[in-house]
């Protein structure tokens, strides 16, 4: 049996960057466009030619892509106007695309109050606009602003609207739940029946995330009969985000009931990029990666408890509905204090440490953890915290900088502000060295001290220079004047790899100190520095 074809329609660079606080710079759309070529989605859209000079100078550009096709965003043509001198629809026209996606409203609430003209004559306006490309040999999509509200409202006029688009020739009608507030239900009533007058292969979905339904409402839209689905890179997108495509795509390539029925333009080595798609956005945007997203998120495929662990390494199904790799993803075994042997002992098969369970160290290192973790420390989220424990405690790890005293002071002058200075004296190959260090709180002082003094560490300093503090937490596990402090620091080199160290005390400065010094003896164990004299 012959597969249908279901098309991916990413919107990242229009509807993403209306997310609060996102812009994207020429250089950034050019590579959001050329990860999304990689992965292999039919269209891209990349914005809105002519309506602001980023955009236009983008479609200009005109990426070269090999695998999707690149699309322009605008509107209708306005009332009073012919299509032919609207100079909305020329920016249009002249984008280099050979595809046209064009948003209209299909809510008859809007055409009065948004537009105040007459229903017919919004009708007349997409018509209008219709023709006017499908002359001009573009491929053209219509976008039915607010369908589902509109539906609901008045079936016959959101019906008659996108009759207008398709009877016109367009070759896709999106069916758009803009406000988000339509349920998976409600999408597959609408849809079956609006496939009794257009054909379920011209329909497309765009839903937002308002009820955190966007995913499932795009789901039910292609089960209930259409054929296209738009939605952006890690649902990004205006208030709460559109359909993830990052769920979206691997349920479509993956899952049997969509696997066996239809087909896309994603090829099975094309899924295995998604993950890095789904980064590269979030390094673009300078955020932290969800750690939670469905297939792609770092805790995607993280087991904790013991008995989870014994049953993954047994057989990945039991507690994984996909191999992570499919989808380029790895998977995670946590080290709790929830962790029996299966934990300790898959963490230290993937740091290379080859040992057998029943080593006495084994015990030893599992007991260290659970005590570790009773006055607070927390190895799930600290990697290299624990790489550096596990191998202290099993087999050796070379001396490299020696602490030997630290002194740090915040004070507070005339003009009333705050400097903090810290001291640190460390001794590497039996020589102690003074470093010092001045900001903007005595943590970062401190940091300081040791990062740019890093030339006086002698044959540490080639191993430092590119050393850099990505992020700084600090969590208070209790209160009162005995409370204590944990520290977790991310950091990361010119590797790109990002690694976590975790510091306890009942003191921030100390706490602080412990998570940094395990940040310097990581990154020094992995470069494979030599060991102090």
């Amino acid at each position: 049996m012959s597969k249908e074809r279901l098309y991916i329609f990413d919107t990242t660079l229009r509807d993403g960057a209306q997310t609060q606080g996102v812009h994207f710079s020429l250089d950034e759309k050019i590579k959001i466009a050329n990860a999304l070529d990689k992965l292999g989605v039919d269209y891209i859209e990349g914005g809105w030619p002519g309506a602001n000079p980023t955009d236009t100078e983008f479609f200009q550009k005109n990426p070269k892509l090999k695998n999707s096709k690149f699309t322009a965003f605008g509107m209708t043509k306005k009332s009073g106007r012919s299509a032919d001198n609207d100079p909305g629809l020329s920016a249009l026209l002249n984008s280099n695309t050979s595809s046209v996606c064009v948003v209209g409203k299909s809510w008859d609430f809007h055409v009065d109050v948004a537009l105040g003209i007459a229903n017919e004559e919004n009708i007349e306006n997409i018509s209008e606009t219709t023709k006017h490309f499908v002359k001009n040999n573009k491929e053209f999509l219509f976008d039915a602003e607010h369908f589902f509200d509109g539906y609901k409202a008045n079936q016959k006029y959101a019906l008659e609207c996108i009759k207008a688009a398709y009877n016109n020739g367009a070759k896709w009608v999106v069916l758009c739940d803009t406000n988000g507030g339509t349920l998976p239900h409600e999408v597959s009533k609408i849809v079956k029946e609006v496939t009794e007058h257009i054909p379920g292969k011209n329909l497309g979905i765009h839903a937002h995330n308002d009820t955190g339904n966007a995913v499932a409402n795009s789901i039910a839209a292609v089960l209930s009969g259409a054929r296209q689905v738009q939605g952006t890179i890690n649902g990004l997108g205006e208030r709460c985000g559109n359909a993830n495509l990052m769920s979206l795509i691997p349920t479509f390539y993956l899952k049997k009931e969509f696997k066996e029925k239809f087909e896309t333009n994603i090829k099975e080595n094309d899924i295995k990029n998604i993950t890095q798609c789904s980064r590269l956005l979030d390094e673009i945007l300078n955020r932290k990666p969800n750690k939670h997203l469905p297939y792609v998120g770092a805790a995607a495929f993280s087991h904790k408890g013991g008995l989870h662990v014994s049953a993954v390494q047994k057989d990945p199904k039991t507690y994984e509905h996909i191999n992570p790799e499919d989808v380029g993803n790895n998977r995670n075994i946590v080290v709790s204090d929830q962790s029996g042997r299966s934990n300790i002992m898959s963490r230290l098969k993937t740091i290379g440490i080859k040992i057998e369970e029943s080593h006495p160290k084994i015990k030893k290192l599992l007991e260290e953890v659970k005590d570790r973790e009773f006055i607070g420390y927390s190895y799930d989220g600290a990697d290299a915290s624990f790489e550096l424990l596990a191998r202290r405690a099993i087999s050796e790890i070379p001396r490299y900088i020696s602490i030997k005293e630290y002194d740090v002071t915040v004070k507070k002058d005339n003009n009333g502000k705050i400097i903090s200075s810290a001291k640190a004296h460390l001794e590497v190959d039996k020589k102690v060295i003074l470093c010092e260090g001045v900001g903007n709180g005595p943590v970062h002082a401190l940091d300081n001290a040791i990062r740019n003094n890093v030339d006086k560490l002698a044959k540490y300093s080639q191993y430092l220079k590119d050393l850099k503090l990505v992020d700084y937490k600090v969590r208070i596990l209790n209160t009162g004047t005995e409370a204590v402090t944990r520290v977790s620091i991310e950091s990361t080199d010119s590797n790109g790899k990002n690694w976590f160290t975790i510091g306890v005390s009942a003191n921030i400065i100390d706490a602080s100190f412990k998570a940094l010094i395990d940040s310097l003896d990581y990154k020094l164990y992995k470069d494979k520095a030599p060991a102090s004299l």
